[in-house]
Formats: C-alpha cells, structure tokens, sequence
C-alpha cells in the first residue's frame, strides 16, 4: 500500500503575487504587508512580529543591521518614487484618435498613444476587429511608436470603449481626443482656352 502526498497549499501575495516570505525582494514591500496582515495574521506574526524579526537578525551584528534597514529604506523609496512618475507620466499623456479620410466617404481611425499604458495592441487590435466587424491592424507611425488601424468611421464607439477600458486600469483623468485628417487634394489647374 501506498501512501498518498497531497501537494502543499501556497498563499501567494495578491499585491506582488509572490509568497509572502519573498515579499521583502519586490518592489511594493510596504503594500505587501499591509495586504498580508489583513488577510492572513497567522503568518504576518510568523513574518513581521518584532519575536519573528529579532530571531532573524540576532545573528547580525548591530551595523550589518543598521545598514541592511538602510538598504531596504533607499530601495522601497527608490521604487515609490519610480512608480510615482510612471504615474505622473500616464496622467500627463493623452489618446489620440485621428480620423484619416480616404477615397470617396471612407475613413479610417489611427489610435496612438496607448504604449504607456502598457496595453496588449495586437489583442486590443483583435477586440476591434471582432467588435466593429472590421479591419484592424497594428502599423508603426513615423515616431516608430505602434499605433492601431481601424477600417470604418467609428471613431465615436473607440472613444467610449477606450475610456471605459482605461478606467478599469483606475486612470479617470486621461485625454482621449478625436481629430480629422482631411485627404490633401490636388490643385487643378485651368484649362487653356483653345486659340
């Protein structure tokens, strides 16, 4: 007779999804234990308490200490601050949706300005495809910045659908502005009245 294994049962951080013993390692430490400590307290006290924490550094002499707290201080702050301006660099950007007139009454939507916001193009691009039943595609301008291609005038229901999507992301206060981009026609030149 065999004896049956069950696999072990992980917690995983819903913060950094790592397991709360190497939350210390990533970049939000300060959110991890707050969420550990609101969801697990059994393990935040076998972490964090100040018996777990002295048994951990008791080995250390008291500069190492000082100095790895140090350490840690500088990278938390480091990583807030580099958060904070990918921030402020989303806020400050905005979502262009140019309307490109083509021949006749077709049009076409150019969508840039979505690489900060760390979205997938080429799923966004299948989305719209199937959404609007049309064309898409995903080109790079002349920035070499990817920018989405959508056949068809619906520049009305990309607006509405980008905002919404952008708002899930909990980023309210980002432009998303609609211009027009009329075709360049060809100066005609007069006839030359026949002599």
């Amino acid at each position: 007779m065999t004896e049956v294994i069950q696999p072990k049962e992980v917690l995983y951080c819903g913060v950094c999804s790592f397991p709360p013993e190497y939350c210390e390692f990533g970049a939000s430490f300060k959110k991890c234990k707050l969420w550990l400590d609101e969801n697990d307290q059994e393990l935040f006290n076998k972490l964090y308490s100040d018996e777990a924490l002295a048994t951990a550094t008791s080995s250390l002499s008291i500069e190492k200490q000082e100095k790895i707290e140090k350490d840690l201080q500088k990278k938390q702050a480091k990583e807030e601050a580099k958060q904070e301006r990918e921030l402020q660099k989303k806020l400050q950007s905005k979502v262009i949706l140019k309307r490109i007139e083509r021949t006749k009454r077709k049009h076409a939507i150019a969508i840039s300005g979505l690489e900060v916001f760390e979205i997938d193009m080429k799923k966004l691009a299948k989305t719209f495809a199937s959404k609007f039943a049309t064309g898409c595609s995903v080109t790079k301008n002349a920035e070499k910045k990817e920018e989405i291609i959508v056949q068809g005038d619906v520049g009305d229901a990309i607006e509405v659908y980008i905002t919404g999507l952008l708002k899930e992301k909990g980023l309210l206060d980002i432009k998303v502005e609609q211009i027009e981009e009329k075709k360049k026609k060809k100066p005609t030149t007069p006839a030359i009245p026949p002599q």
